[in-house]
């Protein structure tokens, strides 16, 4: 018995020394800040757009955070599987968030097309898009610094106001990397067609150009030969407009046609750098219109 109490004692060092390296961890990560989001409804739709209203509460106590991270976004399903995400970059970069100081912003986010009804759990965090590493902070967590921050209910595409895209649009395409993720790219000009609901609306259109055509494209929405919007699509960024249109500007027709005219369009081929054989007309790319009854 006496031979194993050397064994014991150093077994027992090793525990001590253990515990006390957990500790040290545990002290070094302190929570940055407390996440919560407010939606725009608890009933979604698939393929409508959900207003997002997020809130960091940075801590009191909270250490300078030396780069800019970014917010995953991840939508999970009854079983805890990704459905989609809507990871950005804050308004505000987390280098110049303060100890005591309130982040708070909204975005519009469109429900992608897929297979899923049900109950739809939000979780989000803070990455580094450099390491992939996450930061701790305050709330409902699983694991993986991933907080729990909202729950709605996804239902059915149930839109009376479908939007069609009628002339002048190249074959939808989707994307391998994020799902339900779809678009359409626009000639120069296009139409897209809908039921007028003889009432005021808001019109949302989605569109971007991954391309560098040269120079910025200038965009005009016009229905009949009144234009209603008009904007610049920069590369690399995308534009979300959403406009408020009334009732009379939809006309008396039981359908209201809208044209998406870009001042200049392009084909891959034609681009050497990007070493493409495309030989499509190409406007902007669009990914989604959708009609909102006041």
């Amino acid at each position: 018995m006496r031979a194993q109490f050397p064994e014991r004692r150093v077994c027992a060092l090793l525990m001590l020394t253990v515990l006390a390296a957990c500790s040290r961890t545990t002290k070094q990560e302190t929570p940055v800040a407390t996440p919560s989001v407010t939606m725009s409804t608890q009933q979604a739709a698939i393929a409508t757009p959900i207003e997002m209203a997020y809130r960091f509460a940075v801590a009191q106590n909270a250490p300078t955070i030396s780069e800019d991270y970014l917010v995953f976004v991840h939508f999970l399903d009854t079983d805890g599987e990704l459905l989609w995400t809507d990871d950005h970059m804050p308004p505000t970069p987390t280098s110049q968030w303060k100890a005591g100081q309130t982040i708070q912003y909204s975005r519009t986010m469109f429900v992608p097309k897929f297979p899923y009804v049900g109950e739809t759990r939000v979780e989000l965090g803070l990455y580094s898009p450099k390491t992939g590493m996450r930061l701790p902070m305050t709330g409902e967590t699983k694991g993986q610094e991933s907080y729990h921050v909202a729950t709605f209910n996804l239902t059915k595409q149930t839109d009376t106001l479908y939007v069609v895209f009628k002339d002048g649009w190249q074959e939808t395409e989707t994307s391998p990397q994020e799902s339900g993720v779809e678009w359409q790219w626009s000639k120069k000009d296009a139409t897209l067609a809908f039921r007028n609901p003889m009432r005021d609306v808001t019109f949302y259109f989605l569109c971007d150009q991954p391309v560098n055509v040269g120079e910025p494209q200038h965009v005009e929405l016009r229905i009949g030969d009144k234009p209603f919007d008009m904007f610049t699509v920069a590369p690399g960024h995308k534009e979300l407009r959403k406009i408020d249109l009334s009732k009379a500007q939809l006309g008396d027709g039981e359908t209201v046609e809208v044209t998406v005219a870009v001042d200049k369009s392009f084909v891959p081929a034609s681009i050497t750098q990007l070493k493409s054989t495309d030989p499509r007309e190409l406007g902007i790319r669009v990914f989604r219109a959708y009609v909102q009854p006041k």
